[in-house]
């Protein structure tokens, strides 16, 4: 079935909105993975993997407080988003960023990314106009990574510009998120409960606690979603789908300037870069891609 969109400019193919996502997603990923983000961040004096995390992913905001942080991350509880108290007096946001594009950068050529540089090139030929051209109203961890300076390497550039694309769907997807009375427990415990989430991932980073998931899995049971024992209902997976489509729909605006064929070139052309990831063992658990439906890019954000 071919499924379209005009809540942007023009019609989009909702297939191909949702495959370039999922790219995307896949191809910014490793970030979180590799062991060359802890060892930058030990070089700036934090050895803890949560505040290294929060303060490489919130520094293109600046040194904010952590609630800002907790704000824009919207998934995350205010016991793990606070341990990221002090990491501006470690080092300074411009600093964190410069480690995280340095770990990025050793992490790429480690596992031999085969994109040439007229790859590259043509991969950042559609997505510097979609960068350029976004609207990014409530759109807070996008416009920020938008402003970062991009670096001179092309291929860490072309994986900021990723970024700042992951960034803006999952901002649009916490507005869904909140448009569906989803909270962010509650968003945790539907997404592990469709299995698109390991659990244990879940609880260790988004570190809500025994009282909290069970309040959530409450909640989502008295909406029809769960059952009492934590399990899906099919209401609930149709209603986990019909949040992700709607999360579509918006990153239909997005798309539109470049249109399906460009859409669909560019997911073709940063395949690689999870590819080679994927390859290298880097992943603890499968990462769903274009080729592997369905799937949300953002992982409950």
């Amino acid at each position: 079935m071919h499924l379209t969109s005009t809540f942007g400019r023009a019609t989009m193919d909702m297939h191909a909105v949702r495959e370039v996502s999922l790219a995307i997603n896949a191809a910014h990923l490793f970030i979180y993975f590799i062991p060359e983000a802890p060892q930058e961040a030990a070089k700036l004096g934090v050895t803890e993997y949560g505040p290294a995390y929060f303060a490489f992913r919130s520094a293109p905001m600046g040194a904010v407080p952590w609630q800002v942080t907790l704000a824009a991350f919207y998934s995350f509880s205010a016991r793990s988003v606070r341990a990221m108290e002090g990491v501006w007096d470690t080092a300074t946001p411009g600093q964190w960023q410069a480690a995280r594009f340095a770990a990025v950068d050793r992490a790429v050529r480690r596992v031999s990314v085969s994109l040439t540089a007229d790859r590259i090139a043509e991969a950042r030929s559609p997505i510097d106009p979609v960068v350029a051209s976004a609207d990014y109203a409530g759109k807070t961890m996008a416009a920020a990574n938008a402003s970062v300076p991009l670096p001179p390497d092309p291929l860490v550039a072309l994986w900021q510009q990723i970024t700042v694309l992951r960034e803006w769907r999952g901002d649009a997807h916490v507005t869904v998120l909140a448009a569906n009375d989803l909270g962010p427990c509650d968003c945790n415990v539907l997404q592990t409960a469709t299995g698109h989430f390991p659990e244990a991932i879940a609880r260790a980073t988004r570190l809500w606690n025994d009282e909290e998931v069970a309040a959530a899995t409450a909640r989502l049971a008295a909406r029809g979603w769960l059952n009492a024992d934590g399990t899906t209902t099919e209401t609930g997976i149709a209603a986990r789908e019909r949040i992700e489509v709607e999360t579509d729909e918006h990153c239909a605006a997005l798309w539109t300037p470049i249109g399906d064929t460009n859409v669909r070139r560019l997911t073709s052309l940063i395949t690689p870069i999870h590819d080679a990831f994927t390859a290298a063992g880097t992943y603890p658990f499968h990462v769903e891609t274009a080729d592997t439906q369905p799937a949300d890019p953002q992982t409950a954000r």
